[in-house]
């Protein structure tokens, strides 16, 4: 079905039934940016803060992401951000809600929302944030640690680079350790931002 907007995609989007994960959720979290975007950013799923407020990369792990991206040089507002899947799944707690990962019947019925993105889209650099996006983007799982940083076909026709997801740096406990994560990090998305400039 052809969509002529992303406005009309995210609308239609919203009343996503295709796998259980839309009943506890507020809402669907779809992607945002420009159709134009030459980079787009594949993370795993909301979080907490992101089913709540409607929007991708909003939380604690987004405010990492938007520094790491400020330092590689990318504009956010110039990249499109989205999930591999568009439903915050999660586990009670009491009064939290503990982020669960998505499974792979769970990621694949979302593919459908992300193929669409990407098609309206074009960008010239698709960018995995973590494993779920990886799975998503390449149908299969891959190492991380053996693969990012570096550009290459995440699938035909979709060239593309791995790192890891924001949330990742958050659960590193030791402060030194941390700093060499977030500068890795950070050296991966100045690839990305260099490619597109060699590209551009």
């Amino acid at each position: 079905m052809a969509t002529e907007t992303l406005q009309d995609l995210a609308a239609e989007a919203r009343g996503c039934t295709r796998c259980p994960l839309y009943k506890p959720a507020t809402q669907t979290v779809f992607g945002e940016g420009p159709r134009g975007a030459a980079i787009v950013f594949v993370g795993e799923q909301p979080g907490d803060q992101e089913d709540r407020q409607g929007r991708p990369f909003v939380g604690p792990a987004g405010r990492i992401f938007d520094q790491a991206l400020a330092e590689a040089g990318i504009p956010r507002d110039r990249a499109y951000i989205t999930n591999a899947v568009k439903h915050f799944k999660f586990t009670p707690r009491g009064k939290r809600r503990l982020h669960k990962r998505p499974n792979a019947f769970e990621i694949d019925r979302c593919k459908w929302w992300l193929d669409r993105e990407l098609a309206l889209i074009r960008p010239r650099l698709t960018v995995a944030l973590g494993a779920t996006a990886v799975r998503a983007l390449t149908g299969r799982p891959l190492a991380i640690g053996e693969t990012r940083g570096r550009i290459f076909d995440l699938a035909p026709d979709l060239p593309g680079l791995v790192t890891v997801h924001p949330s990742s740096l958050l659960r590193v406990p030791d402060p030194e350790a941390k700093r060499l994560a977030y500068a890795a990090f950070v050296k991966d998305l100045a690839v990305a931002a260099d490619a597109l400039t060699l590209t551009g």
